[in-house]
């Protein structure tokens, strides 16, 4: 005869559902323009992509004129412009940082790492000091956004 307590056991087993494994985060597309002759673009891309992002890569001659359309000041540009989600996202900034931009959402245009720092993502080289983060095209100019 089987015991009381291995029916219920097996019943509770039976009658409850399946818990389905949590679904991955979708991260979303993402396009990143750059100079034809620029490879730590594409490392930054690739480096993106590692991170969860899907990165559409677009070689500009133009890349002047793509930063002044999407409001990117002089003294913060960066390598490549990103535009995701409803943001600028400037030069070789991490992917935890534009994550945590797509999750706050402030009320800002974009952020940006500017030039090209040694160490940052896609850029060769150890990182060396910190990197500061400003956000533009908020109240006021631009701000740090973050120093990581």
């Amino acid at each position: 005869m089987i015991p009381v307590l291995s029916i219920l056991v097996l019943l509770l087993t039976l009658l409850t559902p399946a818990v389905a494994p949590a679904a991955e985060e979708v991260q979303p597309q993402m396009t990143l323009y750059k100079d034809p002759q620029c490879g730590c673009c594409e490392g930054h891309a690739y480096y993106l992509r590692q991170n969860g992002f899907d990165v559409n890569v677009i070689a500009t001659d133009d890349l002047l004129r793509i930063k002044r359309e999407h409001g990117v000041p002089e003294e913060l540009a960066g390598c490549h412009t990103i535009l995701v989600d409803g943001y600028v996202v400037e030069g070789h900034v991490s992917a935890q940082i534009i994550r945590r931009l797509l999750n706050e959402r402030p009320p800002v245009k974009g952020i940006s790492l500017p030039g090209m720092p040694t160490g940052s993502p896609g850029m060769l080289g150890d990182k060396t000091e910190l990197f500061t983060i400003y956000t533009f095209g908020g109240y006021g100019g631009p701000k740090v956004y973050i120093i990581e």
